[in-house]
């Protein structure tokens, strides 16, 4: 199972886990809760963002992972519309089918806790039979197969961190003991599971103990007491505990307690397992009046049962009866509430009819007595609840749903006919006065069939098409939405919605509502028949607020795609495509924003010539000139709806620099766009044409390669575009491999297919990057998934072309690429890694193994024979390493891949240390994987193999890697883990090992907090300064002067000022009695980096006196006669200390030492420290700085 899978680059799964969840919710709502749904759309604004922590390695259990997601399978259980409700019952049942164990024990104990215990929780908690079978190999290791130990799993207490200990991973290759345990204490767990069940006999056996005949005889006598069986003394006993810890009796408990040794306490099990725990003593005590009696009652009237001859676990049915009656009554409430509300329908509607057969009594009482009058009166009455109905839903085009545009005409036509006839059954003598009306309706639903729309030649899936066009915002779902959307017919209509509309105009035409406007505007544009009032109403309507805000701008393209829905694309271009081209380049960015929505929302309704040349051209123009990081962003997203129309292939040119272009945008809204809504379009289009692998992926890795050539650099910029776009185009390519494979003729819904896990594809970037509503649904996914992972494992890939592209040319190229740049670059790293995680994560587990991994080990290869050669280590010195590491080998966080992760780290590590090679690509794999707290005991596991290594250089490059780790495992595994391995280290053999801990030991002391933990580190670093065999060691000198110049100024306080300033003192000092020159230089030069950078913190007065000025004295005295150019900084320096010294109050409030507080003037002060920050420590530019201009 996948729930192990461990996301390398901060992409959490639980938020994606609980949107699958919710969508699979979705999926078994009623077809009227789907229709509430669609009108969401797929695209309800998504909060997709790349979390910044990774998921736990320990994940292998479906009740951990499960328990977010089950939460939002509760939550889109009952929240499917306010009528529906779905019993508690229910959502048990679904969490234990779905394996959520632990959100079903948190919704048993709040169940509890409420005094509304379920059955079915209570039953399948109290056996230990469904624990037992989920006790054996969890589903992680079903996938990997049984390993050499059979399905027995080592205990988690002896893998976990706090237990680790170093010594079992030494290399004496001992551990038998250790495995011996394991076994141990796997027999132990099971010995207690089989007590278990034996008292589960033993509990059925005690309520057995008393023959029939006997009980029935006490029953008979009531004077006779029946004795006490051992189940019910056992649980009277339990209960009485309970009684006395709960109110504080806790002598007599504990005397209790040691009476009846033979029983634990602290577990009711332990009773009678399948026995329900009952109330306790109190709660007994209340209810013993009240509820027995009642039943009991009922059950003698109803049945004509004797109470005594009821079976043994009568009183547990009834609490079941209890449960199941609280749950009947909460749905006869919410029945009758439902029936309350079809009450008051029904008494409006029987006010209407009593009003509708009054106005047809009076109608038959005017045709008797004057026919002239009852005409007129008909006429009157055309807008009464008979007339009304045809004149709102016969005659107005609905654009609610605008994918169903094509079958609006036909629908229309419908509800007229049924309209009509519903007129006409009011009265007979209305058909007279309807003639002329039912005229006009005709000839108006013939105008409308005669419009027609360009239908593109694409292929598109109707899920994709669905999900582009939900791009368009528009608003349809309010009041004046739906005005908006309906277009009047006539002039009778035109009145309707005059008189609808006025009531609102009123009150707001003269403050901020003028959208109130918008549906006259509309009507009338479209109605009149003269070009230039209509022209002119258009120019009102995108003029008609001056910077429209964003539900103002939703608005009126609603009432833009009404028009062009009702006029057709002939007028579409004539009319509003040109106040479109007028507002491109006005002042106020509103307005321009509002023009780039509406060329999208337009796209479907304009003839295809246009939609290829005039409005490309528009959005084409606005993304390179507009300067409002909105507007650009409107116009990529319209762009991508665009190119979800267009069927030029000769646009293709132009597509991808419309891509290039809106990938470099400086703003990070419009790079997101592109990626969103503009590059899975675009690649939508390429799939139709062929060119996704011919030509568009080919050109983003051609231009990655003339960035490695380039002659000024890397560009890492560039770099970064590109792979994100490749990056998203991933999905697009895998669902090519799906759509052309050798089984997807045979791909058909037929049978049960198994759901699609929901950590199957990493969370897509947008709606648009789901390879599910690439392909058209997830069932149809979840088919061809299928048969992908048979056809790799079984039939292989022949003729398969689309994936032996991916396998011979496109892998090949990338891995090529990846050897080819520095690896110091961080970045590009960083980059790739996600790169490679997405990649394999989309392709499956399978093509992983066999396609991808292959391909990376054949290059890193990694044997002893190769260590001394110069020729085999240089791809280990390359970003290969730390991409294949991280990018690779943690996609599927499993035992076998972890396993294969360490060797790897450890082969790496061996081979490049013994051959003297850099270590670059080891310390970029050590920051990626370090940035993950889920890898840091695999790391660290990496490292003390190192330490126990027989190689001083292995050893050595180990402590080195110990600096890089430091500083992102907690402090925790610093005082456990990473201390003691450095001691151990610090004591080694070789010198340079030794020499080769001080950094780390630096960062500690620099990082962490603990102070038992700095005080073992401070005791270390002392014995390395103290220790008489040490004093001749130049080398370890000059790393610790090192050490201290850097982690001085973040350190402790009182670590700066009672050791590293103390000691800078002494080593400044013995450094003038150094003879050799070379080596005097050396540690002067480290001495005055370090005292620069001490220069900048809080010195208090006595340390300035005592330990700082006689330090910089000293080393004053080594610079005069090594390094003159920096004895004048030393004198400045000690020039300055010395007035802090004597101006104590200036000194305390300035708060710090300063190089360049003693320049006189400004202007002095910002030329000298401008010159310090370009220095270096070579000497002819330090001394440059004081050179006395000529």
């Amino acid at each position: 199972m996948a729930a192990g899978n461990v996301n390398p680059f901060n992409v959490s799964d639980s938020e994606e886990e609980a949107e699958q969840r919710q969508d699979g919710a979705d999926t078994e709502r009623s077809p009227s809760d789907e229709a509430q749904g669609h009108s969401l759309g797929p695209f309800s604004p998504p909060a997709y963002s790349e979390p910044a922590a990774l998921l736990s390695s320990n994940r292998t259990s479906p009740s951990v992972d499960g328990i977010p997601a089950s939460a939002a399978a509760v939550a889109g259980i009952g929240g499917g519309g306010a009528e529906t409700r779905v019993s508690l019952d229910a959502i048990a049942a679904q969490l234990l089918r779905d394996q959520y164990i632990l959100a079903a024990l948190e919704l048993h104990t709040e169940l509890l806790e409420a005094g509304r215990e379920l059955p079915r929780l209570r039953d399948y908690f109290s056996n230990p039979g469904n624990f037992e079978r989920q006790s054996g190999t969890p589903p992680a290791c079903k996938e990997q197969g049984v390993g050499p130990g059979g399905p027995l799993n080592r205990a988690g207490s002896i893998s976990t961190l706090d237990s680790l200990d170093f010594a079992r991973y030494s290399d004496d290759g001992n551990r038998e003991s250790d495995e011996r345990l394991a076994v141990l204490e796997f027999e132990l767990r099971k010995a207690k599971e089989t007590i278990q069940a034996l008292r589960a006999n033993l509990t059925q056996a005690a309520e057995c103990e008393i023959p029939s005949q006997e009980r029935k005889n006490y029953k008979s006598s009531p004077e006779i007491q029946e004795p006490i069986r051992p189940l019910e003394k056992r649980a009277l006993n339990f209960l009485v505990n309970e009684y006395l810890l709960k109110n504080e009796y806790k002598l007599t408990s504990i005397t209790f307690s040691d009476e009846n040794d033979d029983q634990d306490f602290e577990l009711w099990d332990d009773v009678g397992l399948n026995i329900p725990k009952p109330p306790d003593l109190l709660q007994l005590y209340r209810n013993c009046g009240n509820s027995l009696p009642l039943h009991r009652e009922t059950v003698d009237v109803a049945v004509n049962v004797d109470p005594n001859d009821l079976p043994g676990d009568y009183f547990t049915q009834e609490s079941v009866q209890q449960t199941e009656a609280i749950q009947q009554q909460e749905v006869v409430q919410e029945l009758e509430y439902q029936i309350s509300l079809l009450n008051s329908e029904k008494q409006s509607l029987a006010e209407q009819i009593k009003k509708l057969q009054s106005d047809i009594q009076a109608l038959q009482r005017n045709v008797l007595s004057d026919p002239t009058s009852a005409v007129k009166l008909i006429q009157s009455k055309e807008d009464t609840p008979c007339g009304k109905p045809p004149l709102d839903n016969g005659q107005y085009l609905d654009i609610r749903g605008v994918t169903e545009m094509d079958s609006s005409s036909d629908a229309n036509t419908t509800k007229t006919s049924t309209t009509t006839t519903a007129t006409t059954d009011c009265t007979e003598s209305t058909a007279t006065a309807t003639q002329p009306y039912n005229k006009l309706k005709s000839q108006s639903q013939q105008g409308k069939s005669s419009v027609q729309f360009d239908q593109p030649n694409r292929k598109l899936s109707p899920a994709f098409h669905q999900a582009l066009l939900s791009f368009c915002r528009m608003s349809a779902d309010s009041r004046l939405g739906s005005e908006v959307s309906r277009i009047a017919d006539s002039e009778q209509s035109v009145m309707l919605m005059l008189g609808r509309c006025l009531p609102h105009i009123v009150p707001n035409v003269l403050l901020a509502k003028r959208e109130e406007l918008i549906p006259l505007i509309l009507c009338t544009a479209c109605l009149h028949p003269e070009p230039k009032e209509r022209d002119q109403l258009l120019h009102i309507l995108f003029n008609l607020i001056k910077r429209p805000d964003d539900e103002q701008r939703q608005m009126i393209l609603t009432g833009c795609v009404a028009f062009a829905q009702h006029v057709g694309p002939t007028r579409v271009e004539a009319e509003l495509l040109p106040q479109c081209w007028e507002q491109i380049n006005h002042k106020y960015p509103e307005r321009r924003l509002l023009v780039a929505e509406a060329c999208g929302a337009l796209a479907p309704y304009l003839p295809k010539e246009i939609r290829s040349s005039l409005v490309l051209s528009m959005l084409q123009q606005m993304l390179a000139e507009d300067k409002a990081d909105m507007v650009r962003e409107a116009v990529v997203k319209s762009l991508g709806i665009i190119m979800g129309y267009i069927d030029d292939p000769d646009k293709y040119s132009q597509g991808f620099e419309l891509m290039l272009l809106s990938l470099g945008d400086p703003s990070e809204r419009v790079v997101s766009a592109t990626h969103q809504v503009f590059i899975p379009a675009f690649a939508a289009w390429c799939t139709e044409l062929g060119n996704l692998q011919s030509q568009l992926i080919p050109s983003l890795l051609t231009r990655i390669e003339k960035l490695l050539k380039s002659e000024y650099g890397l560009d890492e910029h560039k770099l970064h575009m590109y792979l994100s776009a490749l990056q998203s185009l991933i999905p697009s390519l895998f669902a090519v491999l799906l759509q052309n494979a050798p089984f997807t003729s045979r791909a058909k819904l037929q049978g049960d297919v198994p759901p699609i896990e929901v950590t199957r594809f990493p969370r897509p970037a947008s709606p648009l990057q789901d390879v599910a509503t690439i392909v058209g649904s997830r069932e149809q996914l979840a088919v061809l998934l299928q048969l992908h992972d048979h056809q790799l494992q079984h039939e292989g890939t022949t003729g398969w072309d689309s994936l032996l592209w991916v396998v011979n040319q496109f892998l090949p190229q990338l891995i090529d690429i990846v050897g080819r740049f520095n690896v110091t670059s961080s970045t590009c790293v960083h980059e790739f890694c996600r790169f490679f995680w997405r990649l394999c994560r989309t392709f499956g587990k399978i093509f992983t193994n066999t396609k991808v991994k292959p391909q990376f080990q054949e290059i890193l290869r990694l044997s002893e024979e190769n260590v001394d050669a110069s020729t085999g280590n240089g791809i280990l010195t390359k970003a290969t390493v730390p991409i294949y590491a991280t990018g690779v080998l943690t996609c599927y966080n499993q035992e076998e891949d972890r396993k294969l992760l360490v060797g790897f780290l450890e082969d790496v590590m061996t081979t490049l240390s013994l051959s003297h090679a850099p270590l670059d690509s080891l310390k970029a794999s050590f920051i990626e994987l370090g940035a993950n707290p889920v890898y840091h005991e695999l790391l660290l596991t990496v490292l003390w193999y190192g330490v126990v290594h027989t190689s001083a250089l292995v050893r050595c490059t180990a402590a080195r890697m110990f600096e890089l780790l430091v500083k992102g495992v907690n402090e925790t595994l610093v005082a456990q883990r990473v201390v003691p391995a450095l001691i151990t280290l610090s004591s080694d053999p070789e010198i340079s090992v030794r020499i080769s801990t001080i950094p780390a030991f630096g960062t500690i002391m620099e990082t962490v907090t603990q102070k038992e933990l700095l005080e073992r580190v401070k005791m270390q670093l002392a014995s390395f300064l103290e220790d008489p065999q040490y004093q001749d060691q130049h080398s370890l000198h000059m790393e610790i002067i090192k050490t201290f110049g850097r982690v001085g100024p973040n350190a402790e306080p009182r670590f700066r000022d009672e050791f590293v300033l103390p000691h800078l003192h002494k080593l400044a000092l013995c450094n003038n009695q150094q003879t050799v020159e070379n080596k005097r230089l050396d540690i002067a030069t480290q001495l005055f980096e370090a005292y620069s950078a001490l220069s900048c913190c809080f010195i208090s007065e006595e340390l300035m006196v005592n330990h700082f000025l006689p330090g910089l004295r000293c080393l004053r005295t080594d610079m005069e006669q090594l390094s003159p150019e920096h004895e004048v900084i030393l004198s400045s320096m000690i020039k300055e200390c010395e007035i802090k010294v004597e101006n104590k109050g200036i000194g305390e409030a300035q708060g710090s030492i300063s190089i360049a507080a003693s320049l006189v003037g400004e202007d002095a002060k910002t030329k000298f420290l401008s010159k310090m920050g370009q220095l270096t420590t070579s000497g002819a530019m330090l001394a440059n700085v004081f050179q006395r201009k000529k």
